[in-house]
């Protein structure tokens, strides 16, 4: 489903392995540029974010599409997304989604440089729904973003990283 939003097909990966081995080189290449801009959708209406739909992360040019769905599923993309366009086939919605580049969370990484990105697994030490989901986790000097699984949906978070996550490089050593 590509939610209304031009362009965007989603390829949905399970697991730390998949994730890496599908986009692990090209998440290792964003370290060293700085973070332009992003996009996220928000309602005319009322101007809340819907966490159902693609973070986009612009890193000089070089677009990043970050969706999580389910309770484990997680699809990047790579400059296929239209953010200029309109958001269209909503007809399920009262409200009017439209693209947004205003988030107080990521407001202040932009203009910074990527000083590294990692894969995170969520492993608590005891079963819960969210173990061994994957976030992208990326660090500028100002500090940590990461985009999460919220449980079906994308969850921005900055900060320090959680201790129940299990860190892992973006892509594995040659």
């Amino acid at each position: 489903m590509n939610m209304g939003i031009s362009d965007f097909e989603p390829s949905y990966l399970v697991g730390i392995d998949a994730v890496r081995q599908a986009h692990g080189p090209r998440l290792a290449a964003l370290t060293g540029r700085r973070l332009t801009g992003f996009a996220l959708v928000r309602f005319a209406e009322d101007g809340d974010w819907y966490a159902d739909c693609p973070v986009v992360l612009d890193f000089e040019g070089t677009r990043l599409e970050i969706c999580h769905r389910a309770l484990d599923e997680l699809s990047l993309g790579w400059n296929t997304i239209r953010t200029r366009a309109a958001i269209t086939g909503w007809e399920w919605s009262e409200l009017t989604p439209q693209w947004s580049d205003r988030d107080e969370r990521l407001e202040g990484f932009v203009g910074h440089r990527l000083l590294g990105v990692a894969l995170l697994e969520w492993r608590p030490g005891g079963r819960d729904l969210a173990d061994g989901t994957v976030a992208l986790e990326f660090v500028f000097a100002v500090g940590r973003l990461r985009i999460a699984n919220g449980l079906d949906e994308n969850s921005i978070e900055v900060g320090p990283t959680p201790p129940e996550y299990v860190r892992h490089p973006p892509a594995p050593a040659p």
